[in-house]
């Protein structure tokens, strides 16, 4: 079953059953909720799962990956305990193909290849690259190709092979050419809505209990930083500052 929007008519529910619920992430919302109080995506599903359907009591949506508050693009959250256990177990094999376009600073080069890299988490705030495998450490894989340059920009897509902590934007930063707007790993400056120009474009994954192939899609933003990317018809806002106010106050949203 799949259904229009979420929220507001430019949010879409990406995929939607009994299982699984697909949602676009804006940049600057948090997936989960934190001690700040603040939005959440996970929290902002059980709701509208609870309006929708009606259901009593607390509403059961887990969580079983994440995309980093600046980033945007799809989310895939599971609506029973044997669907989270089974995509957590695709996720942990590497089962699932996760895809991103990034547009970073400076002519890429060489123009495709695979980076393999240690990564040690500090904190919740940052991770570094070390040159040889520690305790502490583990293997980051992802794979790249260069789609287009324009001036000194280039837009890539990435394939990301493991899950580690801003992997993805430490990678490219490592490779001397970091995320446009990514402050944290040395972009030149930032974003207006300071989110990173990072997007999760789709995964594709065995369904839970159908054991068919599954491929979630999510419509680039609206104002994704490429001259040559033609916006979708109906595209969500890049960020939340930008897709909180168009919300209907009646629809629950406030945390």
């Amino acid at each position: 079953m799949k259904t229009e929007c979420f929220y507001h008519p430019l949010w879409p529910i990406i995929y939607e059953d009994n299982h699984l619920l697909g949602l676009y992430k804006p940049a600057g919302l948090l997936v989960q909720g934190d001690r700040t109080g603040e939005a959440s995506l996970l929290d902002l599903g059980k709701k509208w799962l609870k309006e929708c359907c009606g259901k009593p009591g607390k509403v059961f949506l887990a969580m079983v990956h994440r995309l980093d508050r600046p980033v945007a693009g799809v989310v895939l959250f599971c609506r029973t305990s044997k669907a989270a256990a089974r995509i957590s177990a695709q996720f942990r094999s590497g089962r699932i193909r996760k895809h991103y376009l990034a547009v970073a600073e400076g002519d890429v080069t060489p123009s495709a290849g695979r980076l393999v890299n240690q990564l040690e988490r500090h904190d919740e705030r940052s991770s570094v690259i070390v040159a040889e495998a520690t305790p502490r450490s583990r293997e980051a894989r992802l794979s790249y190709r260069v789609l287009d340059v324009a001036g000194s920009r280039s837009l890539l897509e990435i394939e990301l092979e493991t899950g580690r902590h801003h992997q993805i934007r430490l990678q490219l930063a490592h490779l001397g050419f970091p995320i446009l707007g990514d402050l944290r790993y040395g972009a030149s400056a930032p974003l207006p809505g300071r989110q990173v120009a990072l997007f999760a474009t789709q995964l594709e994954l065995e369904h839970p209990t159908r054991k068919e192939s599954l491929l979630l899609r999510c419509p680039l933003p609206q104002s994704w930083p490429w001259p040559s990317t033609r916006e979708e018809t109906g595209a969500p806002p890049w960020n939340w500052s930008e897709l909180e106010p168009l919300l209907d106050p009646g629809s629950g949203t406030s945390m």
